[in-house]
């Protein structure tokens, strides 16, 4: 168990923080199967780099293109912590994406 009580779950092999993340992983699979998304990446690795130099970097539970083309990020996220919600602030003004929460 983790400090927020979130329980890792394995699905296809992959090892999921929480099993609300691997629930949004097994719908995800379902629209990418159904045409509806495609792309389904799991855990991309967003650097954060402020003027020149890195400072961390950002972990995304899910990136994927939607119908129309664009560049989708999930999070899934039963509480979101201070430090979560800097980091979100700070991809979403470096990539210029919108982060999506996902409860």
């Amino acid at each position: 168990m983790t400090k927020y009580g979130a329980k890792k779950t394995e699905i296809d092999g992959y090892i999921f923080d929480s099993k609300a993340e691997a629930s949004r992983y097994s719908y995800l699979l379902l629209l990418e199967k159904a045409g509806e998304i495609s792309n389904l990446n799991l855990q991309p690795v967003f650097p954060l780099i402020i003027n020149g130099k890195k400072i961390g970097k950002y972990i995304a539970d899910f990136q994927y293109n939607d119908q129309d083309g664009n560049r989708v990020v999930e999070d899934v996220k039963g509480m979101a912590t201070p430090v979560f919600r800097l980091k979100k602030k700070i991809v979403e003004a470096i990539y210029e994406i919108q982060i999506v929460e996902v409860r």
